[in-house]
């Protein structure tokens, strides 16, 4: 199983990015998906999850500027961002809890990251 990561850039302060993440490889189902980041010289931390049934939770420092979304057909989940701020400058990484096969354990995987930079 693979997860790809794309559509980090630059923006500057009060704009907007949207992220992307596609799961593809052995999956049978796929339960827990997630965005995550690590800002240089910091922890990564939680900025949002998502589960299957669409139920979503934020880290307190984004809520109300970002949305995570997901499709099930594609096995892929969102991140839109708005009103960025240069604290949000990070590292991005997704995440997804995969199970390959029916009456398989979940397993946890990892995006390769994305680089967010707020800055004017």
């Amino acid at each position: 199983v693979q997860l790809q990561a794309c559509g980090g850039g630059l923006v500057q302060p009060g704009g907007s990015l949207r992220l992307s993440c596609a799961a593809s490889g052995s999956i049978f189902s796929v339960n827990t998906m997630g965005w995550y980041r690590q800002a240089p010289g910091k922890q990564r931390e939680l900025v949002a999850t998502i589960v299957s049934d669409g139920r979503s939770n934020y880290a307190d420092s984004v809520k109300g500027r970002f949305t995570i979304s997901r499709d099930n057909v594609k096995n892929t989940v969102y991140l839109q961002m708005h009103s960025l701020k240069p604290d949000d400058t990070a590292v991005y990484y997704c995440n997804a809890f995969v199970r390959e096969r029916p009456g398989a354990r979940y397993y946890d995987y990892w995006g390769q990251g994305t680089l967010v930079t707020v800055s004017s």
